[in-house]
């Protein structure tokens, strides 16, 4: 590419970029939702980086950032070299298998306890798994999310069994995968990520610390009481319990020593750090179960085939059953929020490829659907596995995919080397997932941080740990929410006494949750007893019907005796059934004196010889000089004015009385203090 421009009488060449210029702008037929060109330079920071539409850099259907960078890099380098070689572009494929035996020895006990705790078999607890991995695992929605049988539903789960039988489980589950996948056909499932980080970090922490202490108690093959209120306060008599017999002491040490290992293996020297430890662990573990003497629980699984149960005619006709399309509707919203607030989750432990929410609602909706034709039990995704699959080092959908295949050739071809395993083993494997989902460290440092959010982090973990964690994460979005508008409702009041006149300065936003403050102000200044009361809203941003219905009774119950003059400023705001730029409404209003230039009275002097008071103020300010406040400003702004700009009132702003006489002594102080500043 060469160019020319004309110098000293000769065309001189231009040389060639050291780039294409394709790659920084790529032709318009190139910018699809999978073209990603690299970057040939490097962009200033909070520039381009930050820019959706700056060059390099597109949305895809809104959900920009949301396709891996092995899959981007295979479709615009590597076509032809089939779709796994797009996906493990840019991955260690050694890794991505370690990575998915971690989640496999991860899902399995939590598959297993899943489906007993729901009351159902445990084989269909696996085939859940299985589905999660081979139908949703393949999926683009999410590359490092794992899913499995809801834990969240566990209890909805066995009372739908128990009301209407593990038959019409299935088609329960099967309508709710349908809804899931209209649900996300209609792009509703992007309105999940509205979601505040103090309520995600809040939902690990709710999720970690009962799943910790709940497999204390399989950790040294015991049996967990129930809830996870239970669990935490029955851990003091299980801790004593457990060494009064050698075998639940042997199991205990064996749980112990695996949430040990867990901590300090990635401190092994060389090459041995890379095998995952709970692989280590688990082969300790059955070396110490095949000892003579040693009776420790071990996994048993039954035959998944046979736990297969296909709805029939007789199971859909119950679909009629007001109680059963409630189950529909209620299995539907918990597992699709479960999922995606999970995905929120996810998406800020690695810093791979984003979730793309409406694809990932569709891929929980086939899987609920496959699982629903099978008679196994509902799935969302899971965080405990998740967290064990980034951690792993899992860059592709690849690992968790592999998972399900794990799970289902181990329980149809190896089942006897599945009871090889100590649930000890396998508890200590989840205790030490529990503890990084915890994040203890987290809850000091959003202390440092924001006290505010911190107290929705606390608030969100105590109501998951209480009851559930759809219930703890809405009140979680609820505490957040109130803080925000807390927050966005800052109002700043002054009242003070000049000379006859009270007055009362206002910025801000007044909005009903500031109503007790500004009653009071008002009350302050009403019981001045001086002829003469100016509110000044001027500096208001956003004034609600509560506050704005307020001020109006206010001022006319003191214009009401005809004793007191009462001036009231509002904001250019809209009112109701008014808008930005419509005609104010009709009637005779007073308008206020213009004044020339930066609104200095005729008679003060210009600012200097060079530039008349009518000309614009250009010049930057001196930084010794401090730009007044909003309450600074006088009838006529003139040193507010000649650093914000002109503060009179736009077409529809509403001036309901406005004396133009200047308060004495304030006017004159103000135009001194700006001729000073001006020389």
């Amino acid at each position: 590419m060469t160019s020319g421009r004309h110098a000293r009488g000769r065309i001189q060449p231009v040389s060639s970029p050291p780039y294409d210029i394709d790659e920084v702008f790529p032709p318009e037929g190139a910018r699809d939702a999978q073209s990603t060109q690299p970057m040939p330079y490097a962009p200033a920071a909070g520039t381009v980086r930050e820019t959706a539409e700056a060059p390099g850099f597109h949305k895809a259907d809104g959900e920009a950032g949301d396709i891996a960078r092995g899959e981007r890099r295979g479709k615009s380098e590597g076509k032809g070299k089939g779709k796994l070689g797009g996906i493990l572009q840019g991955a260690d494929l050694g890794t991505e298998i370690t990575a998915s035996l971690v989640v496999f020895l991860v899902a399995l006990p939590l598959c297993i306890g899943v489906a007993v705790a729901s009351g159902t078999p445990a084989e269909l607890g696996i085939i859940t798994g299985v589905v999660g991995g081979l139908v949703v695992g393949m999926t683009r929605g999410s590359a490092l999310q794992v899913s499995g049988p809801a834990a969240g539903l566990t209890a909805l789960v066995a009372e739908t069994v128990e009301a209407h039988g593990i038959a019409m489980l299935g088609v329960i589950v099967l309508m709710s995968g349908l809804l899931q996948i209209g649900l996300g056909m209609i792009r509703l499932g992007r309105m999940f990520q509205a979601i505040s980080i103090a309520v995600v970090q809040g939902m690990l922490a709710g999720i970690g610390l009962p799943l910790m202490f709940s497999q204390s108690y399989p950790l040294a093959d015991a049996t967990a009481p129930g809830t996870a209120v239970e669990n935490i306060l029955g851990f003091p008599a299980h801790v004593l319990d457990t060494f009064t017999s050698g075998q639940t002491a042997i199991a205990a040490l064996l749980g112990i020593a695996t949430v040990v290992l867990s901590f300090v293996w990635k401190k092994a020297p060389g090459p041995v750090s890379r095998i995952p430890a709970a692989l280590v662990a688990v082969a300790i573990g059955i070396v110490v179960a095949a000892l003579p003497g040693v009776e420790v629980k071990t996994l048993q699984v039954g035959d998944l085939l046979s736990a297969v149960q296909v709805p029939g005619p007789e199971q859909f006709a119950g679909l009629a059953d007001p109680a059963v399309l409630t189950a529909v509707l209620t299995f539907t919203v918990i597992a699709s929020a479960e999922s995606l607030f999970t995905a929120a989750a996810v998406d800020r432990m690695h810093d791979g490829p984003r979730t793309r929410y409406n694809t990932e609602l569709i891929a929980q909706g086939a899987g609920n659907t496959v699982c629903g034709i099978l008679g196994a039990l509902p799935m969302t995704a899971v965080v405990a596995r998740s967290s064990a699959n980034v951690q792993a080092g899992a860059r592709t959908r690849l690992s968790r995919t592999l998972h399900g295949l794990w799970l289902l050739a181990f329980a149809l071809l190896l089942p006897s080397v599945l009871a090889l395993i100590p649930i000890s083993v396998l508890a200590g494997v989840l205790v030490h997932s529990g503890w990084k989902l915890l994040a203890p460290e987290q809850f000091p440092k959003m202390w440092r941080q924001d006290r505010g959010e911190f107290v929705v982090m606390a608030i969100t973990t105590g109501t998951i740990v209480a009851t559930a964690l759809l219930e703890g994460v809405l009140v979680g979005l609820a505490a957040g929410i109130v803080l925000a508008a807390l927050r966005m409702s800052r109002t700043s009041i002054e009242h003070r006494v000049e000379g006859d006149t009270a007055k009362l300065v206002m910025t801000g936003n007044a909005t009903f949750l500031r109503l007790p403050k500004v009653i009071d102000a008002l009350e302050a200044v009403g019981s001045a007893g001086t002829p003469r009361i100016r509110l000044d809203l001027m500096g208001v941003t956003h004034l609600d019907h509560a506050c704005r219905s307020q001020i109006e009774e206010f001022v006319a119950q003191k214009r009401a005796p005809g004793t007191v003059r009462v001036e009231l400023l509002l904001p250019d705001l809209p009112g109701p059934g008014r808008g930005p730029g419509r005609k104010p409404r009709p009637g005779p209003k007073p308008k206020p004196k213009r004044r020339s230039g930066l609104g200095l009275s005729p008679e003060s002097p210009p600012t200097s010889a060079s530039a008349p008071v009518s000309a614009p103020v250009s010049a930057p300010v001196s930084p010794s000089w401090p730009p007044p406040q909003p309450h600074e400003r006088s009838s006529s702004g003139a040193l507010y004015d000649a650093f914000y700009g002109p503060s009179q009132p736009g077409p529809s702003a509403e001036w309901y009385y406005l004396d133009t006489r200047p308060f004495e002594g304030l006017q004159d102080s103000e135009d001194a203090r700006w001729r000073d500043h001006q020389g």
